[in-house]
């Protein structure tokens, strides 16, 4: 079926895993379209828009806020959405509004890390299906060959056994450090976002507090 050496060796490789390398294949193609998602979802420039930020950052104590409702109409993101949430409440008392930039800002988090469930189970169910898929083909081997089975065999049997635990290793490892790194990549916007949002809450409620 494969002419190339190269290519065949690496189908045998997967072929010799069973009904577990097919679910660790399956897992690691959920796992690098999720990494490829949160990649594009949780750009700085798609969480926080330049604009947004410019127009909140230069807006003057007591100005009118029609510039940053004009960059947050031309940027939908969860910035935007922070600050619309503040701006439509300006009526409200300045600690009614800051609780609902609180909620808003909430949801928002939520929005950001959802698909990263799928990178946190790849994480720790990659490993764990490669060992069953490893005990599984041990189990066979031993099962098969009995105590007068030939060494090289045995030997051998376990090798192709083992190819479950390094697929299995192999998603959880960059699943782990993707994990890790939108994680950090959230806290960081959500830092950024609450240092944007309480300095335009202080700029449009100094007039008031006079």
């Amino acid at each position: 079926m494969f002419s190339n050496p190269t290519l065949a060796g690496i189908a045998q490789f997967f072929t010799n895993g069973g009904p577990f390398m097919v679910l660790l294949i399956l897992l690691s193609i959920l796992s690098v379209a999720s990494i490829i998602l949160r990649a594009r979802r949780l750009r700085e420039s798609a969480i926080i828009p330049p604009e947004v930020a410019a127009a909140a950052t230069a807006l003057r104590p007591g100005a009118d806020p029609r510039p940053v409702l004009a960059a947050i109409a031309a940027h939908p993101s969860a910035m935007s959405s922070i600050l619309s949430t503040l701006l439509s409440h300006l009526d409200w008392p300045r600690s009614e509004n800051l609780e609902a930039v609180q909620t808003t800002a909430r949801h928002e988090m939520a929005r950001l890390e959802k698909g990263l469930v799928v990178l946190e189970i790849a994480t720790g169910a990659g490993p764990l299906l490669g060992l069953l898929g490893t005990l599984s083909g041990l189990v066979g081997i031993f099962s098969t060959l009995g105590g007068s089975g030939d060494p090289v065999m045995v030997a051998r049997g376990i090798s192709e056994a083992l190819n479950t635990t390094i697929v299995g290793l192999a998603v959880a490892v960059p699943s782990l450090v993707a994990y890790s790194y939108f994680q950090r990549r959230i806290e960081m916007a959500a830092v950024e976002m609450e240092s944007i949002a309480g300095d335009l809450l202080s700029k449009l409620y100094r007039p008031a507090a006079r």
